[in-house]
């Protein structure tokens, strides 16, 4: 008896759905957008004058468990200056076919070079396509951005870049002068 209960409960399931409005998702026409805080496809970011984050540390691919990132640094040059330090992230490539998206090299990464969009297209035909290399991972440059390599614009070192950073993007966005002080706490 109780088998036979069961049977017309799966089906009263069906039943109960057939008269339900159907919703169908147009994706590749209607493109959802993801969660803010999805962690997507992987971004290197730049400073306001277009410098880059990425110093070459090599610690997202010593954090990443399925092996998925190859960094080689560089050093940077006063005729060619990548970044604020002393190296700067050569070549760098990301293996979409191994990485799970885990957020470890986010984490890893000391200078936040390094950030997640929440773009999710990531599927294609061909293997080699899913490697991404350094020009398809680089932030777009923004107005008021000069493309690498050149001088440093917003301070002498690389400490004005990292330790007195917001300050100073935000004074020479504003075109007010920057007091050198040690602390950073005086911007006029």
């Amino acid at each position: 008896m109780s088998e036979f209960v069961d049977f017309f409960k799966g089906f009263g399931v069906t039943f109960s759905t057939m008269f339900k409005k159907v919703v169908t998702e147009e994706y590749p026409e209607d493109f959802p957008p993801a969660a803010p805080r999805y962690h997507g496809r992987h971004q290197l970011n730049r400073h306001p004058d277009g410098l880059e984050k990425c110093v070459g540390c090599e610690l997202c691919a010593w954090a990443c468990p399925a092996d998925a990132i190859f960094v080689e640094g560089g050093d940077n040059t006063e005729e060619a200056r990548y970044s604020p330090g002393e190296r700067y992230g050569a070549d760098y490539q990301i293996n979409y076919l191994r990485c799970i998206g885990c957020g470890l090299c986010i984490e890893a990464c000391p200078t936040r070079s390094l950030t997640m969009t929440n773009f999710y297209e990531l599927a294609d035909d061909n293997r080699q396509d899913l490697i991404y290399t350094k020009e398809q991972l680089l932030a777009p440059l923004l107005p008021g951005m000069e493309q690498p390599p050149h001088p440093m614009r917003l301070g002498d070192d690389e400490q004005d870049y990292y330790v007195q950073g917001p300050k100073l993007a935000r004074a020479s966005a504003a075109g007010e002068k920057i007091d050198n002080d040690p602390v950073g706490e005086q911007v006029r």
